[in-house]
């Protein structure tokens, strides 16, 4: 689980491939550890930034990935490059081969109601075999009752997944994560975002070649304006200067 992490804006972003992550994590479930994985986009980054709650969960997190050209590039502008870039996007896909490969098991949490259940449907026609062993969709707020975080660690406990995805807005899936991961009986919990929507085919992706030129952003701004202006045309030109601070404040 050691690797080389860089700092963006005093957020740890995990140097790593694609396929160094999956190994890390083929050793954590079976060694019985437990990891959190968060993914963080720009707008994550900066919440770190302004909260010291979510900066202290990403820099305790096992592995913090570097979900979104800008923090890519950010990395380079420094002279740190990470990696590769991993989003939430790229790393679904390859999660239910992955565990169908390695006997893993699955549970989907989150999402809007009946997201998740269709991405279950989705997931075992494409992949025969593969154990999604639950689904729970919590209510949409910003804070969970004590009453609604312990229905959730129950109905994730009774089965004992190798592996629970997370789809709730970041950072809030990453803080749930964060504390409620010493009660979770889970060795591997990832805060995947908006990404069941995707996969579940109700949500359509990108053209690959904006994916590839990093305009995936713009593609998500234009079919939800409503959710995704304030992340893009907001938050993200904040980011450029404070990088730029960053760089030469050194």
């Amino acid at each position: 689980m050691s690797h080389h992490k860089v700092n963006i804006l005093g957020t740890p972003v995990s140097s790593l491939t694609m396929d160094e992550l999956f190994s890390d994590w083929e050793a954590v479930i079976q060694q019985g550890q437990k990891a959190q994985v968060c993914i963080t986009p720009v707008n994550s980054i900066l919440a770190a930034r302004a909260t010291a709650r979510v900066q202290t969960i990403y820099k305790n997190a096992d592995y913090v990935l570097c979900d979104g050209v800008p923090v890519k590039w950010a990395s380079e502008f420094l002279g740190t490059p990470i990696k590769q870039r991993i989003t939430g996007l790229d790393v679904l896909p390859r999660v239910f081969p992955f565990a169908l490969k390695n006997d893993f098991s699955i549970f989907l949490l989150g999402a809007s109601p009946g997201v998740a259940e269709t991405l279950k449907q989705v997931m075992e026609a494409k992949h025969p075999g593969v154990q999604i062993v639950g689904t729970f969709v919590p209510p949409f707020r910003a804070v969970f009752s004590q009453e609604e975080n312990e229905q959730m660690i129950q109905v994730i406990n009774a089965v004992r997944p190798d592996i629970l995805l997370e789809s709730l807005t970041a950072p809030k899936q990453d803080i749930w994560i964060a504390e409620h991961k010493h009660l979770l009986k889970v060795p591997l919990s990832i805060g995947i975002g908006g990404a069941f929507e995707v996969m579940a085919g109700l949500v359509p992706r990108a053209p690959k070649w904006m994916h590839a030129a990093g305009l995936e952003w713009l593609y998500r701004l234009i079919q939800e304006p409503k959710r995704m202006y304030r992340r893009y045309l907001i938050e993200a030109p904040l980011f450029i200067p404070l990088i730029l601070r960053q760089k030469f404040s050194k």
